[in-house]
C-alpha cells in the first residue's frame, strides 16, 4: 500500500511540475493560430522563410513552464537579440547586399513614389489614435503599411514591445499577400491607357554612382535621422559590399548565410512573443485591421503620385509603378509587372518599379526615424 502512495504521490509531483497542468485555453487558441500560420507558410507558399519561423515559435512561446525567458540559454539569447535591436539591423545589411539601386539612381524622381506610399503610415496612425491607442502604439501600428517587416520589429520594440507580436504577423501577412491586396487597388485607380503606359528605357549607371550612392546617402540621412542610423547604415554597407567590386565574400556572406541565420532568429524570436496572455486581447484585431488599411492607403498613395508624373512627363511615367513604393522587395515590383503585361503584353515594368520599390524600403525608414524623432 506505501508503495502505491507513494507512486501516486510521484505522478502527482510529476503533474505539478508538468507543463498540461499549467495549460490554458489560450494557450490552445495561440498553437492553433501557430498551427494555422504554419499551413499557409507551408501549404500557401505565404512568406514561408518568415511566417514559417514566426507560428513555430509562437508555438513555443505557449508551452507553459518553459523558462525561456528566464533561464540563460538560445531562447533567452533570441528574445535579447530582438529587445536589444540586434537582429533588424542585421536584416537590413543582407538586403542592402541583395539589393540593386540602379533603377533608383537612374531615375531619381522616382524616390517620390517610394515617399507618396508611406501616406498610409500617417493614415493608420491616425487612425488607430482615434480607436484609443496611444501616440507610440499607434506609431509602431501605422509603420505596418510601409511592409516592410524589419521595420516593423525595430520600431516596436522601441515604441510598443508588448504589441510586437501582433504588429509582426500582421506586417508579414499582408507582405505575403501582396499579389491579393494590390492588383484591385491599382487597376481601381488607373484607367487602360494609363496601364498600357511604356516606358522608356533607363540610362545605365556607372560604377562610380553605384559606389557613392549607400556612403552619400548614409551621410545624409543618418546625420537627419540619427534614431535610424543603424537601420540606414547597415543597409547601405551592405549595397557597398555589393557594388564595390573587392568585397565579393562579405556581399555573399551577408545576403546568403548571416542572412539567413538572422532570419531565423529574428523571426522565431518574434513567434515567441506571441504568447496567450499578450496576443489574445481585442487590440489585436484592431491592429490587424489597421495594418490593412496602412497597406491600402500606402498602395493607392503610390499609384496616385504615379498618375500625377504620368501627366507631368506627358505620358512618359507608368502609374502602376507607384504601387511598388511599398517596401516589399522585390515582390511590390513584380506585382507592377504582372498588373502591366495583362493590360500591354510585352510592357516591361519590373525594372521601373525597382525604383520606386527600393525608394521603398528607405521611405518607411525615414518614416519610421520620424515617429521615434517626434513620439519616442
Amino acid at each position: 500500500m506505501e508503495i502505491i502512495n507513494a507512486f501516486v504521490i510521484s505522478l502527482q509531483a510529476v503533474w505539478a511540475d508538468s507543463g498540461f497542468s499549467a495549460f490554458t485555453m489560450g494557450n490552445a487558441i495561440m498553437i492553433l493560430v501557430g498551427l494555422v500560420l504554419l499551413y499557409l507558410a507551408i501549404a500557401k507558399e505565404y512568406e514561408p522563410l518568415l511566417l514559417g519561423p514566426i507560428a513555430f515559435g509562437c508555438i513555443l512561446a505557449n508551452f507553459p513552464r518553459t523558462g525561456f525567458l528566464e533561464d540563460p540559454g538560445l531562447m533567452l539569447a533570441i528574445h535579447y537579440g530582438i529587445a536589444n535591436e540586434i537582429f533588424p539591423p542585421l536584416i537590413f545589411l543582407g538586403i542592402g547586399a541583395m539589393t540593386d539601386f540602379g533603377p533608383l539612381i537612374a531615375r531619381p524622381s522616382t524616390l517620390l513614389l517610394g515617399a507618396a506610399a508611406q501616406i498610409g503610415v500617417f493614415v493608420s496612425l491616425v487612425g488607430a489614435m482615434m480607436l484609443g491607442f496611444t501616440e507610440k502604439e499607434a506609431g509602431a501600428i501605422g509603420i505596418i503599411g510601409g511592409a516592410d517587416g524589419p521595420t516593423a520589429i525595430y520600431l516596436s520594440i522601441q515604441m510598443a514591445p508588448h504589441l510586437l507580436g501582433a504588429i509582426a504577423v500582421a506586417a508579414y501577412s499582408y507582405m505575403s499577400l501582396v499579389p491579393l491586396i494590390q492588383p484591385p487597388v491599382m487597376k481601381l485607380l488607373t484607367t487602360q491607357k494609363e496601364r498600357e503606359v511604356v516606358m522608356e528605357q533607363m540610362r545605365t549607371v556607372t560604377k562610380f554612382e553605384r559606389i557613392c550612392f549607400p556612403i552619400v546617402s548614409a551621410i545624409l540621412i543618418s546625420l537627419l535621422l540619427p534614431p535610424i542610423a543603424s537601420l540606414l547604415g547597415m543597409l547601405m554597407l551592405g549595397n557597398l559590399f555589393r557594388e564595390s567590386g573587392v568585397m565579393d565574400r562579405l556581399s555573399d556572406t551577408a545576403q546568403n548565410s548571416l542572412c539567413n541565420i538572422v532570419t531565423i532568429f529574428l523571426a522565431t524570436g518574434t513567434g515567441m512573443t506571441m504568447s496567450a496572455e499578450s496576443f489574445l486581447v481585442p487590440q489585436t484585431l484592431l491592429i490587424i485591421f489597421l495594418g490593412l488599411v496602412a497597406f491600402i492607403f500606402g498602395t493607392a498613395g503610390g499609384v496616385i503620385f504615379g498618375k500625377i508624373m504620368c501627366r507631368a512627363t506627358g505620358w512618359k511615367v507608368n502609374p502602376l509603378i507607384g504601387s511598388a513604393g511599398v517596401s516589399a522587395v522585390p515582390m511590390a515590383a513584380r506585382v507592377s509587372q504582372v498588373v502591366g503585361m495583362k493590360a500591354k503584353p510585352g510592357n516591361y515594368l519590373l525594372m521601373h518599379a525597382m525604383g520606386p520599390n527600393v525608394a521603398g524600403v528607405i521611405g518607411t525608414a525615414v518614416a519610421a526615424g520620424t515617429m521615434l524623432a517626434m513620439l519616442k
